[in-house]
């Protein structure tokens, strides 16, 4: 079954017969009871996913041009209540890959102040989405269209990290793709050979987990082993604590934004796009979590928790989030049985901001390169996107425009001529 069947079938299933008004699916496990044995693996399954957050939460912060503790807190805030609210017995939430580009877009445009009014739009879309029960449009959005565009941002952040991962001390790189290929392309000998041994270590470490070791968590062994290799050898790279600082040793406290209504209005079409993002991504999460499980998710519900939960991560220094495919698969490989492992993989988050930041500063930032380039590699659909270079011309067209237009121009121009 294709992805987009996948989320068809998913979607439809979840929208006959459903309650009047839609109830989380924690809630409808706790009423009928959680067995200890089956806590039991929910914790388990938590402690591992918020192991394989961790790296990942700091990795798409730094590449969306925020601080890492804004991807922790994201993972925290957002991942909680996706779990603790949402339609699905075993998504999990954070930080995705498919809203780098956009959000370093506002970031760079507007600011983080930007981007939290950009959210808090996107997420009252989200949830008068879910109100109206708006979760079976998924199925007017077409393949070729999803396809393209997340393939497209797959080039973007692969090309995003090169200069943390070959240590090219540059600057000033355009925002535009064709001329930051030039320059990269131009400053290849300015690599810095320890950052690259580094990265390099770190990539060959990751690919070599994921295909020996699949029982340990990648991105952390990648992570791990180029932070020992730096420390070991004294390679001068720069870490999380050499360019941020370290991370803050503190949970955020809610802050309230300055609603300013003519950015309101400039800021719309992003928060439009990473509405549609957010809303693709979960619905597509859940189907995935269906097929593995059997369960049956309830799309209202989880836009509704989606929308929820990005408003509550921007008023807690978070960034958008929406369901992580790779973290709902990990959990549910790990032995999750209910929501409740999505909640504890937050509360490990928790925890290690609390008692463990320090650690965090001596992660180098070509390790943190690494894991996305291998995400940017996961997330580019390569074997896909070939299988569609032999479709109709119609839906080759609508493929190659979509990933043009998300590399070449703009990821929300791309998702509306698409």
């Amino acid at each position: 079954m294709s992805r987009r069947d996948a989320v068809l079938e998913g979607v439809a299933e979840t929208e006959r017969g459903g309650a009047a008004w839609p109830v989380p699916k924690l809630f409808k496990v706790l009423r009928r009871g959680v067995a200890p044995r089956d806590l039991t693996k929910d914790v388990l399954a938590g402690l591992t996913v918020g192991v394989v957050a961790l790296p990942l939460a700091m990795a798409f912060a730094i590449a969306s041009h925020v601080p890492p503790e804004r991807g922790l807190f994201t993972a925290i805030v957002a991942g909680f209540l996706i779990s603790f609210l949402g339609g699905s017995r075993f998504a999990v939430g954070g930080p995705t890959g498919a809203f780098v580009v956009i959000i370093a877009g506002v970031v760079d445009r507007h600011g983080y102040d930007g981007l939290v009014l950009t959210t808090l739009l996107a997420g009252v879309m989200l949830i008068v989405m879910g109100v109206a029960r708006l979760g079976k449009l998924i199925k007017f959005i077409p393949y070729p269209v999803t396809t393209g565009f997340t393939s497209g941002i797959a080039v973007l952040i692969f090309f995003s990290q090169l200069t943390d991962f070959l240590g090219l001390k540059l600057t000033q790189v355009p925002a535009e793709f064709v001329p930051k290929a030039a320059v990269l392309a131009s400053s290849i000998h300015l690599t810095d050979p320890a950052t690259a041994t580094v990265g390099f270590v770190s990539l060959g470490a990751i690919l070599l987990a994921r295909r020996f070791f699949p029982i340990i968590p990648a991105p952390v062994f990648g992570v791990a082993v180029g932070a020992v290799t730096a420390a070991a050898f004294l390679l001068p790279v720069e870490t999380i604590g050499t360019r941020f600082g370290g991370i803050p040793g503190e949970l955020p406290s809610l802050t309230l934004p300055n609603l300013d209504w003519a950015s309101l209005r400039s800021l719309m079409p992003d928060a439009m796009t990473i509405a549609l993002l957010a809303g693709i991504e979960s619905l597509l999460c859940c189907v995935v979590s269906d097929g593995m499980t059997g369960d049956r998710h309830d799309s209202s519900m989880e836009l509704l928790a989606q929308g929820t939960a990005n408003i509550a991560s921007v008023l807690f220094g978070g960034i958008p989030a929406t369901g992580a495919v790779a973290r709902t698969v990990t959990s549910i490989k790990s032995g999750a049985t209910s929501p409740v492992a999505g909640c504890v993989h937050a509360l490990v988050l928790v925890v290690f901001v609390l008692a463990a930041a320090p650690v965090a500063s001596a992660i180098p930032l070509a390790s943190l390169a690494a894991v996305l380039l291998v995400v940017a590699f996961d997330m580019s659909e390569y074997r896909k996107f070939a299988r569609l270079l032999r479709a109709p011309r119609s839906d080759v067209a609508v493929l190659i425009t979509t990933f043009a237009l998300t590399v070449l121009i703009d990821l929300t121009v791309a998702v509306y001529v698409g």
